[in-house]
This record gives structure tokens, sequence and C-alpha cells, in this order.
């Protein structure tokens, strides 16, 4: 067996430049770069091997590691999971920056894989500079609290161990069924340490996206359920997008009329103008999907988590009679709430039901109830859309514009938090499918502008668009700088509305007065955050990085600033001042919350027992 004498860090490079997806027949290159930011614990170790020039993986220079996580998280998620990124860090608070970009990419699915430093494995200098000691067990570091946010987890001590441990890693990358986080500790030492490797070990290795077919039995099941149901409803998720099965599932809904409401990762897998689609449904659902919901007597669950936005807390489905049947290529996911599994890919599986299900002359009986709650929830987008805020700017007309009238019907939109999200999921119409990029299993605060960058790296042919809140923007915009390094142009829309106003909301709807969620002064006579709101330039915090700022107070401005953003070449922030409390909400929804029962104020016990009362229409599995 020929050999090659490389470090654990040159092992890794070389392994990671030679990895390849097949996926119908294509052949994609598969992990494009490295983002990270090198400190002590990587610089000299992976941090000399990706310096060489022999290989094909670019670094990106984040300038905070969970950014350089949410960039490796956006740039898969644009690719539809089919290309990847790795990150780095340093040990020690390097590394636990970036627990947070893992728990985002595996609550998503998104296949990511991080490279953290770790502390010495001969333990010979420690405690070294950064390391976290836990005296009743020295096998723990920093890296151990990515157990929890990964799908797996690994440590390298000896060099040998590289090619079980990255042969593991890729298989579980790979499998659309345990896609997330993938976590490699490489301790400082070992990163330099030479082995004798099998050079067959970095020949190219080709992965193939397996679709996993579904039994004749699951079919006949899935079918049984649907013929014995009047008015099946259609959840599209995730898996629809990532399966490719948006057209599987377009056709389905309309050879059996059965409507169908989009998850915040389903939306953009169907134009919206589809007449069964009836945009969001749940917590920032839509009216139509929602009411229809209600009625429902079979849930069809296509490639989704079923979480609590989508269910309303599991109060959604109110038909006494409803059942729930799970397609999903993950079967921890196919089970939720006690559905009829189907463990298959989306795109196959509704394939396989469309021709059983034709044979058999099946039909709901929704009759002109979709059309009638789609035409009523169009002329609600378009109130909304229109609506002349005297104070200047809604949130939503903003949005508004941005879809309706600004923005390249390919551009890709981008969020992840706040209220945002409920008007996008609601009201944003897609035109072009993959352009809705939404980060909402985790709802991770400073995911939009790093994501967006990745983004654009997957999609350089297109406009890539955070729209972000005041308060995820300040959470983290560093990326921003790292666009500009790059010479990457994206565009920001900052709506500013003085706060964490989505949290503000809930709290008032608990009733529970403003604390805490409003960006004021502290209020020297009360001792409260309640004396002036603060006022920020955001334009001008985004000229300081080398980005063009832009500002716009009333729709006109808005107008102007969108349009000479187009026409930029550098990355762009647009500080939109919105008017608080100008976003949507409601729509035939619920959500459950851990209110209080007991307080001085008696609109907050009221709150708890109102609450009381809608958890017991909720399903309990």
């Amino acid at each position: 067996m020929k050999t090659v004498r490389l470090t654990v860090g040159q092992a890794i490079v070389r392994f990671l430049d030679n990895q390849y997806l097949e996926v119908d027949g294509e052949e994609i290159k598969y992990v494009a770069g490295v983002a990270g930011i090198f400190g002590h614990g990587v610089v000299v170790g992976l941090g000399e091997a990706l310096a060489e020039r022999n290989h094909g993986l670019v670094f990106y220079q984040a300038k905070n590691e969970q950014g350089a996580g949410h960039i490796a998280t956006g740039f898969a998620k644009q690719n539809a999971c089919r290309r990847i990124m790795a990150v780095t860090s340093s040990i020690g608070p390097g590394a636990l920056n970036l627990v947070t970009a893992a728990g985002t990419a595996t609550v998503n699915h998104i296949p990511v894989l991080f490279l953290p430093g770790d502390v010495f494995a001969t333990r010979q200098p420690d405690p070294v500079l950064q390391q976290v000691e836990v005296p009743w067990d020295y096998t723990v570091s920093a890296n151990d609290a990515f157990k929890a946010v990964s799908k797996y987890w690994d440590r390298i001590t000896r060099p040998e161990q590289v090619m079980t441990a990255f042969i593991n890693a890729m298989r579980v990358l790979t499998d659309p069924a345990q896609m997330g986080a993938v976590t490699i500790a490489l301790p400082q030492d070992v990163q330099g340490e030479a082995y004798d490797y099998p050079e067959e070990f970095f020949d190219k290795r080709m992965h193939h996206l397996e679709r996993r077919a579904p039994s004749q039995a699951q079919v006949e099941r899935a079918a049984a359920m649907i013929l014995a149901a009047k008015k099946p409803l259609v959840i599209c998720g995730g898996g629809v997008r990532y399966s490719d099965a948006g057209r599987k599932l377009a056709a389905f809904c309309k050879r059996f009329h059965l409507p169908f409401g989009e998850t915040q990762a389903g939306k953009g897998s169907v134009a919206w103008d589809n007449p069964y689609n009836l945009s969001g449904i749940g917590v920032t659902g839509s009216q139509a999907a929602n009411r229809l919901a209600k009625k429902a007597d079979l849930i069809v669950a296509v490639g989704t988590r079923l979480g609590d936005f989508t269910t309303c807390s599991k109060w959604l489905f109110q038909n006494p009679k409803v059942k729930i049947l799970g397609i999903n290529v993950a079967s921890f996911d196919a089970c939720k709430m006690n559905a009829e599994p189907i463990v298959a890919d989306a795109k196959l599986a509704l394939a396989a039901l469309t021709a059983n299900l034709r044979r058999k002359g099946y039909k709901s009986s929704w009759g002109e109830e979709i059309a009638s709650e789609k035409e009523l929830w169009d002329k609600e987008v378009d109130r909304l859309y229109s609506i002349e805020d005297p104070a200047g700017l809604s949130q939503i007309r903003a949005i508004g514009e941005l879809n309706d009238v600004l923005l390249p019907k390919n551009a890709v939109v981008v969020s992840g938090s706040g209220s945002i999200p409920s008007d996008m999921q609601r009201a944003w119409r897609v035109r072009t499918l993959g352009t809705y990029h939404m980060e909402y299993g985790f709802s991770c605060m400073g995911y939009e502008i790093a994501a967006t960058l990745g983004a654009k790296l997957a999609a350089p042919d297109r406009e890539c668009v955070a729209i972000v809140g005041d308060g995820a923007y300040t959470m983290l915009h560093s990326e921003l700088l790292t666009a500009v390094q790059e010479g990457k142009k994206i565009i920001v829309v900052v709506l500013d509305n003085s706060g964490f106003q989505c949290i503000d909301n809930l709290q008032h709807s608990q009733g529970i007065a403003n604390f805490g969620n409003e960006w004021k002064r502290r209020d020297p006579a009360t001792g409260q955050l309640s004396g002036p709101s603060l006022s920020v330039d955001f334009a001008k915090n985004a000229e300081s990085w080398g980005a063009v700022g832009l500002r716009a107070r009333n729709v006109d401005e808005f107008r102007r600033s969108v349009r000479k953003a187009l026409k930029e070449t550098r990355p762009v922030v647009i500080d939109a001042k919105v008017s608080p409390k100008s976003m949507t909400s409601g729509y035939d929804s619920w959500w459950r919350v851990g209110t209080a029962e007991v307080a001085e104020d008696s609109a907050i016990e009221q709150a708890a027992r109102e609450m009381k009362a809608e958890v017991a229409k909720a399903r309990k599995y």
C-alpha cells in the first residue's frame, strides 16, 4: 500500500478537497471552502495546511466565528444542501462562538462541518491559554458543548483517527435523513503531527444522494388514509425543497384538488400564484391556510418537523376526526404528532401516491372553498401592501414594496428572526423558485447578514438581500465587513422599529406592560428603561465598514434607496425607519407560551386563564 506523509491538518485539507456528491446523475464538487478565524489553536496546524497552495479550497476570513458558521449555513441552504463549507476556529471562546451556528445548522437540517481547535492532547503544557478546565473530568473541553447541537461529534487525538472520523463525517453530511452540524474537534498539537496515510484515502471520493423510495405497503397505507378523507390538507415543508419535489407536490395537489400551506423552509418550492398554494401555515401563516387546516380531516405533512409555529402549538388541527400522515426521509420527524409514518424521499413518495390515487379516481370534497379562501387572502395581501402609514413607513408596506415593485423577481431574500419572518411567511409572493431563504427552525438573531453573504457566494449572479430588524442587525452584522473584503455585493435592508418589537408584542398580548424590549434610555426618576428612545444611524455604521449607506423615512425615500442600491457594486445598507407595531399578526392562529398564573396585575392572570382555555383545545401528542 502506497503512503504519503502528511500532517493531520494537511490530510484533512487534501481529503476535503476530493469529496464529490452525485445527485440524480449530476456530479458536484461537495466542499467549496473553509470559513473561519485563525487563533493560536488552529493557525499553525490546519491553518498551515490551508495556507499551502496545493488544493482548491477557498478560505473566507470571517469577523466573528458565529458569523462564519452562518455564512456556511447560508451557502449550503442556498445550494439545497448539495455543496457545503467547513468552518474553523481557535480553542475556547472562538470555538464556543460557533456553538450557536452549529445549533442553527442542526435544527434546520443543513450540513456544515465544524472544525474547532482544541486543547493539547498530550496535556503537557496545560492549562493552556483559553482552556476550560473541568476538575471532575479532564477529558472535557469547551468543544464538548457541541455535542448537544451536532449530528456527529468526534475528537482527533491521534493522527490515524482522521480516516474513520472524516469518513463518518461525510456519511452524516451527505445523508438527507441526518444532515446537520458535524463537529470534529482538533487538538492544537495533533493538527501538526505527521503520519503515513494510505494514498487511496485521498482519491476522489463520490458520495451519492440516495433517494429512499417508499415501499408498496407504505404507499397503500398512505393512499388508504387519503381515500378515507374528504378534506385533506397538505403541508409543504423544507423536505420538499431539498428533495426538489415542488413540481411533484403541485401536480399532486392539482390532480386531487388539495390545498397546501407552506412552512418557512418549504416556502418557495411552488410559486405563490399556484391555485392550491394558500401561503404560510401556522402561527405566522395566512388566514386561508389556517382556516382550512381547522376543517381538514387529514393532514399530509410532507418534509416538515411539525414545529409549534407550523401547528400552532398542536392547536391548529381542530377537526375531531383529523389524522396525520407524515412523509419524511427522517423517521424521527415522520412520526411527529402520532402520524402514520412514510419514511421516504418526498419526490418519490409524491410520485408513487399520485400514481396510486389516480388509478382509484380520488378527488377531495373541498369544492370551491380553496379558491374562495385564496381569493380572500390575495385581496388581504394587496391591502397590506398598500397601507398608507401617516407616520411615514410601515414594516409590511416596506416588505410589499420590495416584493411587488422594487426587487428583481429572481432576487434571493434572506431573514431569520423577529417579526419580519411572520410578515414574509404570510405575505411574500415567491415568483422564482428557490429565492425565499428563511432560517426559522432556530430563529437565530444574527443569522441574516452572514447568511446573505453565504447565499451570494452560492448564487453570485443574483441580488441577495437581507431583510433584517434593528435588533438582529446589532446582534451580528460583522460579516458586512467580510462582504466588503470579498467584493461581494449584498443589500441589507434594516427595518428599524426601535427595539425588539416582536417580543414586546408578545409581552403585551399576555397583559404585561412595556418592559425591557423597546430601545429607550434609562429614566433616572424611575430607574427603568422608559426614557427617550435611542436613535441609531445604521447607514453611517455601514459606511464605517466601507459599504454604501442609504436612508429612508417614507415610501418615496424607500423606493429611491432600493433603486439606488440595485445600481451599486458595493455592499449596501438601507436604514429604513418603520413605525413600531406596523407588522402583521393573528389570522386564525394561536401560540402557547408560559404565562404567569399569579401576578400583581390582573390582566396577566386573565391572560393565563385564556391560555389554559386554548391549551385544552390542542392535541396532546
